[in-house]
């Protein structure tokens, strides 16, 4: 024992007096946030995971609120029926909601991989991204996607021109993507 403490504070370091006030307002915060993701899920991912009935109803009632006040208060009614419950009722929401995040968020860097290669062939200086791109699948309709390329190409020099074919060669990068193995990449 150090001479600068006394006797009573070690025996006080030694009771425990649960979670200090900082920690408790940081878990009701991390509720709340839970709880406005559960109000943004669309319904038919909700109907999916596995909450207590008073949640499920409290959550249509939030969605229900346009006013921003009204629907901030009602949030955080809801954040508090749901602290009423054990962490342990959450858990699989939280690992259903956290997986989800990490495949949306593949999901979105495969898309942008998608729109830079297409950005790409449709640069005037495209005709190595198509080349390489016809290597990888020889399979795909050559004469079509040039044409859609050509016709990309005049769309963005148009001003006021629907960007038709530009729309289009997304969909043929993104349909090679799903025929695409994972294991070549």
């Amino acid at each position: 024992m150090s001479p600068s403490r006394s006797r009573n504070q070690t025996e006080l370091d030694d009771v425990d007096y649960g979670p200090s006030r900082t920690q408790q307002r940081r878990d009701a915060l991390a509720v709340l946030e839970l709880a406005g993701q559960l109000v943004e899920l669309p319904p038919s991912r909700l109907a999916k995971l596995d909450l207590p009935d008073d949640v499920r109803d409290e959550v249509a009632n939030v969605r229900r609120i346009t006013s921003h006040i009204a629907r901030k208060r009602q949030l955080a009614f809801l954040a508090k029926r749901m602290r009423r419950h054990d962490d342990e009722a959450f858990d699989a929401v939280r690992a259903a909601l956290g997986e989800n995040r990490e495949r949306l968020r593949q999901e979105t860097a495969a898309m942008h991989r998608l729109e830079a290669l297409r950005e790409q062939l449709v640069d005037e200086e495209g005709d190595e991204t198509l080349s390489a791109l016809l290597a990888r699948h020889p399979g795909i309709d050559r004469q079509h996607l040039r044409s859609l390329i050509r016709q990309a190409r005049i769309e963005k020099a148009t001003p006021n021109k629907p960007p038709k074919a530009y729309r289009e060669i997304f969909r043929v990068l993104k349909e090679l993507g799903k025929t695409d193995d994972p294991a070549d990449r």
